[in-house]
């Protein structure tokens, strides 16, 4: 294994550590609305793995091109999904209608 690669895995193991630990520590009535609030940090990730599918010429680094696109796809749709559901908690919902206050067709008539 290459110095070059085992500093890269290293770096990557501990920023999934780091990330772990700190999304771990959020409450989850806070998690919601902290991801949604990211949304251009995953339009970024997405703009990233588009630049890097531009460049690969091996065919496994085309594979794992693709997967990150992929990946940083479904992020950028999820987190719009995540932000619609958010708002439409605080929507306003019209009051039901009354029992008599329908149409003013009566049983057995046709309106």
């Amino acid at each position: 294994m290459s110095p070059e690669l085992l500093s890269a895995l290293t770096i990557f193991l501990l920023a999934v550590l780091v990330g772990f630990e700190v999304i771990s520590k959020v409450p989850a009535t806070l998690h919601t609305p902290l991801m949604s609030g990211a949304n251009s940090i995953h339009g970024i990730v997405l703009v990233g793995s588009m630049l890097i599918a531009a460049t690969a010429s091996e065919p496994i680094s085309q594979v794992l091109a693709l997967v990150a696109v992929a990946f940083a796809a479904m992020n950028v749709v999820g987190g719009y999904v995540v932000t619609d559901r958010m708002l439409q908690m605080f929507k306003r919902r019209e009051p039901p209608a009354a029992p008599g206050a329908g149409p003013a067709a009566g049983p057995g008539e046709q309106g």
